[in-house]
């Protein structure tokens, strides 16, 4: 699991995380509002595969934000058991994935 603090509240880093998915396009993050709060955000991240007009999304895992005082926010990643055939690629994706994250965040001043 990896875990780390950054500046900005939960929906600010939740925008940052997804703009890091999309620049990757090998996963999604999404905000799963139903599973979020006032204080928390959950996010989900998957592998996406296309085929035509046929999509395939895979959990890999999710990743919680919990906001905290002086505007900052806990980033908690914890990767998913994915059910398919490719379930060490998957798992190592979504650690690329997470270490990307974490190096996104530790360039900020």
């Amino acid at each position: 699991m990896i875990e780390f603090t950054t500046p900005g509240s939960p929906n600010a880093v939740a925008q940052t995380i997804e703009e890091c998915a999309k620049a990757q396009r090998s996963v999604t993050a999404l905000v799963v509002p139903w599973e979020s709060d006032a204080t928390t955000v959950n996010m989900a991240v998957t592998s996406v595969k296309t085929a035509g007009w046929a999509i395939e999304h895979t959990n890999l895992g999710t990743i919680r934000l919990t906001g905290l005082t002086d505007d900052r926010t806990r980033v908690s990643f914890a990767a998913g058991e994915p059910d398919h055939p490719e379930k060490q690629q998957l798992a190592a994706l979504f650690d690329r994935f997470a270490k990307h994250v974490l190096s996104q965040f530790q360039a900020e001043p």
